[in-house]
């Protein structure tokens, strides 16, 4: 046993001669002093060898057989060296013991630019442009998903072109570069770069391109940029290539099939995006269309006259689908012709005008009204196409659509649009504007018939006196009959004042309320010799055949009075209104036109009084 071992020996066997202690005595003082030493002398123990254990300055190696203060010196002078000692210095480097361990660089001390919250906030809450559409909110988030890529791979360029499959033709939608040489024009198809990703469907990596042939490989320059490097991959939506996602640098080598792979990932973010925006532009157009149908049939649509019926078309298909130049070529019955009756131009370039007869021989509207099926011209730029007519001269070159009008085998005109965007319309909006067009085909018709029936009836349906026609042939007839049997006549007409300062007084027009009160007071005066017609939207007329024309004055007073003073009920008010009478006599005349007029400057004397007056004309 040596000397360290025999020391450590003596140093624990006091503890069990405390212990011991404890057992013998039985003073609780000593035994509570017994304890104490115990604690305090147990933790010297092990404080005291904790700190000399991670002392640097002794070793527990060191033989302890050696006095402390000197050691063996060698015989040999040869062997006789001394060491110096330096302090030891941190080195940041892994070694074994550490090689494990997870390791973090030391930070470099950098300088935090004053203002970088500043550009970060202007960065990430960067507003949209004002007045964009979807195309122009897609081309501003492509172009933050082309300059993050940029940024990325350090390229020169970071592109991407639109496939046009139809055309096969390439475009620039977006590109973030380095150079201002980039062509914004279209590129066929051939055999570059580009092409080659389009003929094969896959995507294409060039890592040391020679300069002599930049040019023909690299198409979307102006002028040779000193291109090295190229990666393009295709961009496919519901299974078709749309597009194309390519990167260029000015180093060899500087992409790899890693490269492509990353790629893939970003045009996946772009076909998210646009699949996106493209329901979202499906749910606006679907809301504007459905919008756009409930309004032509709504409350405030006004289909008695035929120009309310064309407004209220017109305004009803702006939502509908997008055109340049709307024309409504409306077949007119009595004429028996297909006229264009209603021209909306947004361009500046010349078009027909309203009231244009249609030639239904070599027109597109003829084979329209002939067919009755649409017909859809992508590129009118040919000549052999005219729309209306054989010898018009229009110099719009884009696309073309016109839709008949078809409703139970009766063709009732075209509606046409035209775009200055070539293709512009798909086989869709053609299917959606068939199906949208018999609403406006059976409102046509409803007119076409009212309007008919309005025609075959006498009265007018809202006082069930004769309408202006009819009054007026009636009244011939009373004249004529008045002039054989050489009677006494007189006509009046009643004309209801104008209330215009009234009508902020009730929730809807009272106007309806007004005529049907007037039209009820005149019918309870009249007798078998008289005819009672409403000629205007507020003048009634009334002949009385065989009367003299000073009882027929003496009747209007009357009336006029049981007017004034009889309320009226409009919704929750009464009120009173007035009207004014002018009396013309008939007595020796059989011309109805001179009657009549006599009549109304006798009503006009009236009511440049003020109204509520009663003048006559001998």
């Amino acid at each position: 046993m040596n000397k360290r071992q025999r020391k450590r020996l003596l140093i624990f066997l006091i503890v069990p001669v405390l212990a011991a202690i404890l057992f013998f005595t039985d003073d609780l003082l000593i035994r509570v002093i017994t304890i104490a030493l115990m604690v305090i002398y147990v933790a010297f123990i092990i404080f005291l060898r904790d700190s000399i254990r991670f002392d640097g300055k002794f070793s527990i190696e060191t033989n302890d057989e050696l006095e402390p203060e000197f050691t063996p010196s060698s015989t040999s002078e040869a062997e006789e060296s001394f060491v110096i000692v330096s302090k030891t210095k941190d080195v940041n480097v892994i070694t074994a013991e550490n090689y494990k361990r997870n390791f973090v660089r030391p930070s470099d001390t950098k300088l935090i630019p004053p203002d970088l919250k500043e550009r970060f906030e202007e960065i990430a809450k960067e507003e949209l442009p004002a007045g964009i559409g979807n195309d122009g909110k897609f081309a501003f988030a492509l172009e933050k998903v082309l300059a993050v890529i940029k940024d990325a791979y350090s390229a020169h360029s970071a592109l991407f072109f639109w496939y046009n499959k139809k055309k096969e033709k390439l475009s620039i939608e977006k590109f973030v570069s380095v150079s201002n040489d980039v062509s914004n024009r279209k590129f066929d198809v051939e055999d570059d770069i580009l092409s080659k990703i389009v003929q094969k469907s896959e995507p294409e990596l060039l890592s040391n391109i020679s300069p002599t042939a930049e040019a023909d490989v690299i198409r979307y320059y102006d002028k040779p940029q000193g291109i090295r490097s190229f990666v393009g991959v295709p961009l496919f939506y519901e299974n078709n290539l749309i597009g194309i996602l390519a990167m260029d640098s000015k180093m060899d080598d500087a992409f790899g099939i890693e490269t492509i792979y990353s790629l893939g990932r970003f045009v996946r973010v772009i076909t998210m995006i646009i699949q996106i925006f493209e329901e979202k532009h499906s749910d606006i157009i679907s809301q504007n269309r459905l919008r756009a149908l409930l309004n032509l049939i709504g409350p405030d649509s006004d289909f008695e006259t035929e120009e309310g019926l064309f407004n209220a078309i017109q305004n009803s298909l702006k939502d509908l689908i997008e055109w340049d130049v709307f024309s409504f070529v409306y077949f007119k019955p009595v004429e028996k012709r297909f006229e264009v009756v209603k021209v909306i131009n947004n361009t500046t370039l010349k078009y027909i005008g309203q009231g244009l007869q249609v030639d239904l021989s070599s027109t597109i509207i003829g084979k329209a009204v002939t067919t009755g099926l649409a017909v859809k011209i992508d590129e009118m730029s040919s000549e052999t196409f005219k729309r209306f007519t054989k010898n018009e001269d229009l110099t719009l070159d884009g696309s073309f659509l016109a839709i008949p009008i078809v409703y139970s085998n009766q063709n009732f005109g075209v509606l046409c649009f035209e775009s200055l965007k070539k293709g512009h319309y798909t086989n869709t909006d053609v299917k959606f504007l068939q199906s949208a067009v018999n609403i406006i085909a059976y409102i046509i018709y409803s007119h076409s018939s009212q309007k008919l029936l309005k025609s075959l009836i006498a009265l007018d349906l809202d006082t069930r006196a004769l309408n202006a026609e009819n009054f007026k042939q009636r009244l011939v007839e009373d004249l004529v009959k008045q002039y054989s049997v050489k009677a006494q006549g007189a006509l009046a007409l009643i004309k209801i004042d104008d209330f215009l300062e009234q009508e902020s007084l009730f929730d809807g027009d009272p106007f309806p309320k007004v005529l049907e009160a007037v039209a009820e007071a005149i019918s309870e005066d009249l007798t078998p010799m008289t005819i009672f017609g409403r000629i205007d939207e507020r003048i009634f007329a009334v002949h009385f055949f065989n009367t003299e024309p000073k009882t027929v004055y003496i009747w209007a007073e009357k009336l006029r009075v049981k007017v004034a003073r009889k309320p009226v009920n409009v919704v929750s008010r009464q009120n009173t209104y007035t009207i004014s009478i002018g009396v013309a006599t008939t007595t020796g005349r059989t011309d109805a036109d001179e009657v009549l007029e006599n009549a109304h400057l006798a009503l006009q004397k009236a009511v440049e009084k003020g109204g509520n007056a009663v003048r006559n004309i001998n």
